[in-house]
């Protein structure tokens, strides 16, 4: 089993997975055949990460299938929640009676060049300069989870999605929000480190 981290807490399992060589991710037995038209020009990393989730939703609810409405995936039965992300070698699925958003995003300096498309102006007063790179991933990361909870065709990760200042010493209970004229919600985001990468949950 390529189990590689559990992030699971009392409101959720979270599971984080390795690719293994050795691992059989076969479309013909893990993945739904309402999917297949879906996946047949998939390039052959993203058709293993797609795998990868749907082994990992093996091992917690076997009878369940992920499913996909406008290109977001639902679990069918729709009993719980979910959220998935991956980048490969890792794939990471999040299963919930609440709303909940995980992404995993590697550290790469070119984050910086495309800063301006989704920090704003309160954001920057509170990075480090020397740490840079690592907090504006973060708030990516952070961003992201948040879309995949709470988006809209009209809204933008620099305008409508924030992120109040944190410690990556500390990076639990991270205050961020989504807001328009209309609407502002709360949450609340943890962010986990490992090899190259950082993992936030938002719930």
């Amino acid at each position: 089993m390529p189990l590689y981290r559990d992030f699971s807490d009392d409101k959720a399992t979270i599971l984080l997975w390795k690719f293994d060589e050795t691992e059989n991710l076969d479309p013909n037995i893990l993945l739904e055949k309402e999917n297949f038209e879906k996946v047949k020009d998939y390039h052959p990393i993203k058709l293993k990460e797609l795998l990868l989730v749907r082994k990992i939703l093996k091992s917690i609810l076997p009878d369940h299938q992920i499913l996909y409405k406008n290109r977001e995936p639902f679990l069918s039965p729709r009993d719980y929640e979910i959220s998935v992300t991956h980048s490969f070698p890792y794939a990471a699925l999040a299963i919930s009676k609440n709303k909940i958003g995980i992404d995993i995003e590697p550290f790469n300096s070119k984050i910086v060049r495309i800063q301006h498309k989704f920090i704003n102006e309160e954001e920057t007063e509170f990075i480090e300069k020397k740490k840079e790179i690592a907090y504006l991933t973060v708030i990516w990361s952070i961003k992201e989870s948040m879309y995949k909870i709470h988006h809209s065709n009209y809204w933008s990760l620099k305008k409508h999605y924030e992120v109040k200042p944190f410690n990556l010493n500390f990076p639990y209970n991270i205050q961020c929000r989504v807001h328009d004229e209309n609407v502002s919600d709360l949450f609340k985001a943890r962010v986990e480190f490992f090899e190259n990468y950082c993992f936030t949950i938002v719930d």
